[in-house]
């Protein structure tokens, strides 16, 4: 079980704010089941909504979706319509006309290119066209961006996700619930049973045997399983460094420091950035999870009462972006930089020219004993940590109900500790580092969640790394490790965080390894993760964690 909200998360729409639109139906012009062609030869089902008030052409607004929820679908065009826009919804190849079309990533960056040529030929459309919406939605606009359409004017990828590198596996570590996103969401089957999981994890079978387990083979699953690594097919999906350079069209990114897909979402924005000097991109980011970061942020977030500056309304925002593009209207005003990030616990927003300048600082900590100390150990030293796989009666199972709260469940894991803080500071940024291990196997999946110890005794989840090891080095090959020699596992690709850390506070990283229903199980053998069973455990996992490993915190001092 996963805190943090992914793409795999149904989306649900009130009753209430569909029946208010369905009863303003009559100011509305409302064309379903439009089918768009494409130079594949397989038509794109779409909805185009127009407020009969407007009889020029204008602007279009493009919501590009994977997901059909029914004519609840219709509330995406109506917003823009309500805007002045022409609001379009259009699936994904083969949702709502055949679904043996669908292969989810594959043919965004070609469909859409003929989506937006066909919107920007009709009488309806001035020829400028913008995109807009989060998760699958904000990565099929950079899938767009591959190859631009003239026509295309911004786009706005809230929460997007980046394909093999976020979703649907982080750092090379599959999700649990990449099987029913596909089965429930998708192919609108009978939802896989709750007890799945469980019965799978006690079982001990093979991770690519769940859906069979469960009686429903999946192919999506199966075909992403076939690729573990951030291979070819993965990055066919998203921009170059040559297409990231030719894209000049404005761009605003939103996501959150608790959402599901922020790696991704900030890795667009760097790789953007550092293939296009002169790129027009604005970033946002605060304390929202998945929803949040793309739509009402919510003002108790797990536990934690956001500052009130932090209260944006990002589907607001978007559309502000729309207008300031499209109808030359005021820039918003939260832009006053490119990148801009809500510093939790001081009710401020904070503006930078570049991701580099948001610190002016680095705190580097060694993990000794169960310590996390300043300076480099004299004597050589480790802490060890032995976890059976076969025993199904323990968990190591990482899962935060809440940002805040009394106790740290440790569940098997190695707690360090800083010394208490005598001054302020801020984080800023993304933690990373190197740990080294010896271990009496050849792979192992990593876990290491980053806390604030506060004075009043409490804890605060701050972000966490999850990664496989024999990846980490590249994610594009796997390595396997050495058994019983010492190897270097270096981690950077961890969750952005801003959070001013206050006097009197520690910090704390609870490392550990998986094993729990949740998550995919790596036994360590070397044969490939979703292929390993019960039977492939051996003897149980050593660890011999080193005290040469280390963390580094980016920070901010005053």
């Amino acid at each position: 079980m996963r805190i943090i909200i992914t793409m795999f998360s149904l989306l649900f729409y009130t009753t209430t704010f569909a029946q208010q639109l369905k009863s303003n139906d009559s100011i509305y012009v409302i064309q379903d089941s439009v089918l768009i062609p494409t130079k594949s030869g397989i038509d794109i089902s779409a909805v185009v909504v127009r407020k009969k008030t407007n009889k020029k052409p204008l602007p279009a607004i493009l919501f590009y979706t994977t997901y059909h929820q029914g004519t609840g679908d219709n509330i995406f065009g109506k917003r823009s319509a309500d805007k002045d826009y022409v609001g379009i919804v259009a699936y994904a190849r083969g949702i709502r006309t055949n679904l043996k079309d669908y292969a989810p990533y594959e043919h965004e960056g070609t469909d859409i290119y003929d989506i937006i040529d066909w919107i920007s030929k009709q009488s309806w459309c001035n020829g400028s066209v913008g995109m807009f919406g989060g998760s699958y939605t904000g990565f099929s606009q950079w899938a767009t961006a591959k190859k631009l359409h003239p026509a295309l004017k911004t786009i706005v990828p809230q929460v997007a996700v980046m394909p093999g590198y976020d979703a649907p596996m982080e750092n090379n570590v599959p999700f649990g619930g990449i099987l029913g996103w596909a089965n429930d969401n998708i192919y609108k089957n009978k939802p896989y049973s709750r007890d799945l999981v469980f019965d799978w994890f006690n079982s001990g079978a093979s991770f690519n045997s769940l859906d069979t387990l469960g009686g429903q083979p999946n192919p999506i699953f199966q075909k992403w399983l076939k690729h573990p690594a951030y291979d070819n097919y993965w990055q066919s999906m998203v921009p170059t460094p040559s297409e990231y350079a030719k894209i000049n069209i404005p761009v605003l990114s939103t996501t959150g420091y608790y959402d599901g897909s922020q790696i991704g979402s900030i890795q667009y924005f760097k790789l953007h950035t550092k293939h296009n000097k002169n790129a027009n991109h604005y970033f946002v980011i605060g304390p929202y999870d998945h929803w949040g970061g793309q739509r009402r942020p919510a003002k108790n977030l797990m536990g934690y009462e956001i500052d009130s500056v932090a209260n944006v309304n990002m589907m607001n925002l978007a559309y502000d972006w729309l207008d300031y593009v499209l109808k030359d209207k005021p820039k918003p005003e939260l832009l006053k930089d490119k990148v801009n990030y809500q510093v939790m616990g001081t009710n401020e927003w904070k503006h930078s020219s570049k991701l580099e300048k948001i610190n002016n600082d680095t705190l580097t900590f060694y993990l000794d004993k169960t310590n996390l100390i300043s300076s480099k150990p004299k004597k050589k030293g480790f802490q060890k940590q032995t976890i059976d796989f076969k025993d199904r009666e323990n968990q190591n199972n990482y899962y935060t109900p809440s940002i805040i709260f009394d106790t740290l469940d440790v569940s098997n894991g190695l707690v360090f500790t800083t010394e208490t803080f005598q001054n302020d500071f801020t984080i800023n940024g993304s933690f990373s580092g190197n740990l080294w291990a010896t271990i009496n196997k050849r792979d192992m999946d990593v876990s290491m969640a980053l806390y604030e110890l506060m004075p009043d005794g409490k804890y605060f989840f701050l972000t966490r790394y999850v990664g496989r090891a024999s990846f980490a080095k590249d994610n594009t090959k796997r390595q396997l490790l050495r058994p019983n020699k010492k190897e270097k596992i270096p981690f950077d690709n961890t969750r952005f965080v801003s959070k001013k850390i206050n006097k009197g506070s520690q910090l704390v990283i609870l490392l550990n390894i998986n094993k729990h229903p949740f998550e995919i199980i790596n036994y360590g053998s070397g044969k490939p993760v979703s292929e390993e069973t019960i039977n492939d455990a051996g003897k149980p996992l050593e660890i011999k964690w080193h005290n040469d490993s280390y963390i580094k915190i980016p920070v901010w001092k005053d």
